[in-house]
């Protein structure tokens, strides 16, 4: 379903600590997606990268993307995709939000190793935020229960789990 606002339940599932897909246009016209961490405040999502990935050099040159995530925990089988304009943020500006995207991800013992925490902040020297013109979501127990009368939710083998 396409909105414009996130309700509470969605920016909630957006704090969590999850591994999201990025999405970027290749200069060909094909798609690049990567994994990546994100942090999202202030109703835009920000990601920690090094201005040589092709996600950034994408950016400068089509400064839009989609970021897509999706959970699939027992009793929270729910995601969404966000689209929109892209920026690019350099400088001390840059550390500041990219060591509040390392600290969602690394423990404070992982984040003071020198050969940790140090290696993430100097190779992520940029941050892309997106700010979403429109959110794509979807709920898995909803869509049970809207096309199959809720039969995947009830019975528990239907379901394989995924590895």
């Amino acid at each position: 379903m396409a909105i414009h606002t996130l309700d509470a339940s969605l920016e909630k599932l957006l704090q969590g600590r999850n591994i999201a897909t990025f999405g970027t246009e290749n200069p060909d016209g094909s798609i690049h997606l990567t994994a990546v961490w994100y942090l999202f405040e202030k109703g835009c999502l920000f990601v920690a990268t090094s201005s040589r990935t092709r996600k950034a050099r994408n950016i400068a040159e089509r400064p839009k993307a989609s970021l897509m995530v999706d959970v699939r925990k027992p009793a929270t089988e729910r995601g969404l995709t966000a689209t929109g304009k892209v920026d690019v943020i350099t400088g001390d500006q840059s550390r500041e939000i990219n060591h509040r995207v390392h600290s969602r991800y690394l423990s404070p013992a992982a984040l003071s190793d020198p050969k940790v925490g140090p290696v993430f902040a100097a190779f992520d020297d940029v941050t892309l935020r997106l700010t979403p013109a429109c959110w794509i979501t979807w709920d898995m127990a909803m869509l049970d229960a809207q096309f199959f009368g809720g039969q995947l939710g009830r019975n528990a083998g239907y379901m394989l789990p995924m590895d």
